[in-house]
């Protein structure tokens, strides 16, 4: 029959390292009236983050509190020992603790917000929350800690997304909007005035749809809007360019106020200060044109010769 070996602590490899003089310079350590004392401030306080100066009586608590955690950190403690000690509230990572007490805080907060992008001035639970997620964003903060990736991924995938936290936290507004309505964001009526959390989800939601911010969205963007029913916008149609109707030359105009004085005069003989105005509000000294058309003459291309000539010019028709 085989007798089942029951599983190691972490320690207890590590103690097998040990010189046997460390075991007994620790032992005098290892008494029950320093676990009680423990006992009775955890019990008190409520977690077993000791000063290293406190003395519960006449127990230098937080040493020996102190002396237990290099133990366990240098493998020089058994499991048995361990788990005892962690039964009584001990965390052998401060670090590790105020991660999960913060990490508790993010749970909240996502019930609420259903996310954790979180404005840096956010706070829940009287932690500040908002700028603990901001810092474990940073590159390379969370190297080592594979295992606080993946706490947070837990409560919200898109806890560090690689677009704008304030884009994430509208998107996650309309997502448990869209969830509540059971519906689509394509088929529920999401307004401009629609406001959540102090944000504008409707005003939000028509800009996403236009097709300049719709294209300047990462792929990752357009993929969650879609999986609402957010279909991209419709291509603009290009209205083609009307073909200019008025004058745009200053000798074009010319032309163009010669043409209208001779079809309301009958005559092209325009005195020297006369001003025409056109259609479109342009005003045109004609007689002066036509006075440094004439001066100009050997100046000016056959084309334009042919356009005064046409209109009974017969300066502008001479060879």
């Amino acid at each position: 029959m085989t007798v089942p070996v029951p599983p190691q602590h972490p320690t207890d490899q590590r103690r097998h390292n040990t010189p046997p003089d460390q075991h007994h310079r620790l032992s005098p350590l290892l008494t029950p009236s320093r676990e009680i004392a423990l006992k009775t401030y955890v019990e008190r306080v409520g977690n077993a983050r000791v000063p290293y100066g406190h003395r519960e009586g006449a127990t230098p608590l937080g040493q020996w509190v102190a002396e237990q955690r290099r133990a366990y950190t240098a493998g020089q403690m058994t499991g048995q020992r361990a788990r005892r000690l962690e039964q009584l509230g001990m965390v052998w990572s401060l670090t590790d603790e105020r991660f999960q007490e913060n990490l508790e805080a993010a749970k909240a907060y996502y019930d609420q917000h259903w996310t954790l992008c979180a404005p840096r001035s956010a706070t829940m639970l009287d932690k500040p929350l908002g700028m603990w997620l901001a810092n474990l964003r940073r590159p390379g903060a969370l190297d080592g800690h594979p295992d606080w990736r993946a706490a947070l991924e837990a409560v919200d995938e898109d806890w560090n997304p690689s677009w704008p936290a304030e884009w994430q936290r509208h998107y996650a507004a309309l997502r448990e909007l869209v969830a509540d309505e059971h519906g689509q964001a394509g088929e529920t009526e999401v307004l401009p005035g629609l406001t959540i959390h102090g944000m504008d989800i409707g005003k939000w939601l028509a800009r996403q749809r236009t097709p300049k911010v719709w294209q300047a969205l990462a792929a990752g963007q357009r993929e969650r809007l879609e999986q609402l029913g957010i279909t991209p916008p419709a291509p603009e149609t290009e209205t083609p360019a009307k073909p200019p109707t008025a004058p745009v030359s200053a000798f074009e105009r010319g032309v163009a106020a010669l043409a209208q004085y001779k079809t309301r005069t009958g005559s092209v003989t325009v005195p020297r200060g006369h001003v025409e105005t056109l259609p479109d509000g342009t005003e045109v000294k004609l007689g002066v044109f036509l006075s440094n058309s004439k001066s100009r003459r050997a100046k000016l291309t056959t084309e334009r010769l042919a356009a005064l000539a046409a209109l009974g010019l017969e300066w502008a028709a001479e060879g």
